[in-house]
């Protein structure tokens, strides 16, 4: 659809900050692993959000109801993940566009506006979901109040502001750092559970069960709709530009698409196997006990309980769960401002510093939650039933992204020689139709 109002982006850079600035090997050079390491980065930035509050609480409630039965649908869904994610980087690094920029340039002002009001409400619901599982971590460790771990997120901005001095190539190695703090510490916890290695085996096969068994039916529906969300595909059609090479050299662009596929595809792997360390570890120590998870501090109680894990009972344990939790949801923080500031810039041709994007989306996700907090007394258990409605919220602002993303790639004036084959953009419009479907079906269900 095009008509008045379109925006020009030829000139616009996405985030024009790190656009080009991380400098990469030349496709006539030899060393992969040196290639490799030097388009590294963009898919941790993206795998944060595979792994924010919403999936903890799907994969370890699916672990201590469903054992490891829903490790399957955690296996299709991080699949799915990356062949949109591919889309995105293709998008990127071809059209040298973010998504919203290339929605942007073919859309009528309207509903360019209306396009940039759905995902600014998705946005906001992605750094709510950081805000509540920094907030509960602070509580959980320090004992510190929920109001006052909710004002303290305030100062992430602080932190945002701190990281992005260093560079995108910086807060590259910072986040995959902080994936790897994570991940050995639920596979220490996993490791001192003694699961049963066969059983997680099985559980990687599909179980018609799942279809025909509507409480499991539920919680694979919002397995998967916690996993694909629309601020990662348009963090990623960004920062698929950050690397700087000759795009005019059709070579290099190839080997641009290789390489961050590559990168892509090993750090979603990376965040399938945190998902499934929680969904093993609540499948492990919980499924017996009949404490069906629904709760972080069910979690970190239970961890420290010898009455619930028995002789792997420790305040070591439970802590280092916390501290997890508290690591994901502060470098969520960045994400989801480079997030908003994309949508921001890409729909409305508005660039705001990062500090004052910062600020004015922490500022606007806070109003509602300090409401609600007021309301229910600043109870544990509605709080993290906002990450819930965070995740419906998502829902409703995924076909809005997906469709339209789908289509650009399968765009033969925008994309050339690239442009995705019938089978490919076939395959992208019957996932996205079964996504929103499952999403709405979740939206109905809880």
């Amino acid at each position: 659809m095009s008509g008045a109002g379109q925006v020009k982006i030829d000139d616009k850079k996405s985030l024009d900050e790190i656009n080009q600035s991380v400098a990469v090997p030349s496709v006539y050079e030899t060393s992969f692993v040196q290639k490799f390491l030097a388009y590294s980065g963009p898919g941790a930035l993206v795998a944060v959000g595979y792994m924010d509050p919403g999936n903890w609480l799907t994969s370890l409630s699916g672990g201590s109801q469903y054992r490891y039965k829903l490790l399957a649908v955690l296996l299709l869904s991080i699949l799915v993940a990356m062949f949109m994610q591919t889309l995105a980087i293709k998008l990127g690094v071809v059209a040298r566009q973010d998504l919203a920029q290339a929605i942007a340039a073919k859309v009528s002002k309207p509903v360019r506006y209306g396009l940039w009001l759905i995902n600014e409400v998705a946005m906001m619901a992605t750094d709510m979901t950081g805000v509540v599982g920094t907030s509960i971590a602070l509580m959980l460790l320090f004992g510190l109040p929920l109001i006052y771990g909710i004002l303290l997120t305030i100062l992430d901005v602080l932190m945002v502001l701190l990281f992005l001095r260093f560079g995108i190539r910086r807060i590259e190695f910072i986040v995959l750092t902080a994936i790897m703090i994570v991940g050995v510490i639920f596979g220490i916890e996993v490791f001192r559970a003694h699961p049963e290695f066969a059983a997680i085996l099985n559980g990687l096969v599909p179980s018609s069960q799942i279809l025909t068994h509507h409480s499991e039916l539920i919680l694979s529906l919002g397995i998967i709709g916690a996993t694909i969300m629309p601020h990662n595909v348009y963090l990623h059609s960004s920062l698929a530009q950050s690397r700087r090479y000759d795009y005019h050299d059709p070579k290099q662009v190839n080997e641009a698409l290789r390489f961050a596929k590559w990168d892509s595809n090993v750090h979603l792997v990376a965040a399938f196997i945190i998902n499934a360390l929680l969904l093993i570890l609540g499948g492990t120590l919980f499924f017996h006990t009949g404490n069906h998870l629904a709760a972080f501090r069910d979690v970190y109680e239970g961890l420290k309980s010898p009455a619930v894990v028995g002789g792997l009972a420790s305040p070591l344990m439970s802590t280092l769960f916390a501290f997890a939790l508290l690591i994901t949801g502060l470098i969520s923080s960045i994400t989801s401002t480079l997030s908003g500031q994309i949508v921001m810039e890409g729909y409305l041709n508005i660039r705001l510093p990062l500090w004052e994007r910062r600020l004015l989306t922490r500022f606007v996700t806070l109003i509602p939650i300090l409401i609600i907090g007021f309301i229910v007394g600043f109870n544990e258990q509605t709080f993290e039933q906002m990450i819930v409605f965070a995740q419906i919220a998502l829902s409703i602002a995924l076909p809005f992204t997906l469709y339209p993303m789908v289509a650009l790639t399968a765009n033969r004036k925008l994309m050339g020689e690239h442009v995705s084959p019938w089978w490919i953009t076939t395959c992208g419009y019957i996932l996205t139709t079964i996504i929103t479907v499952l999403n709405v079906q979740f939206m109905f269900s809880v």
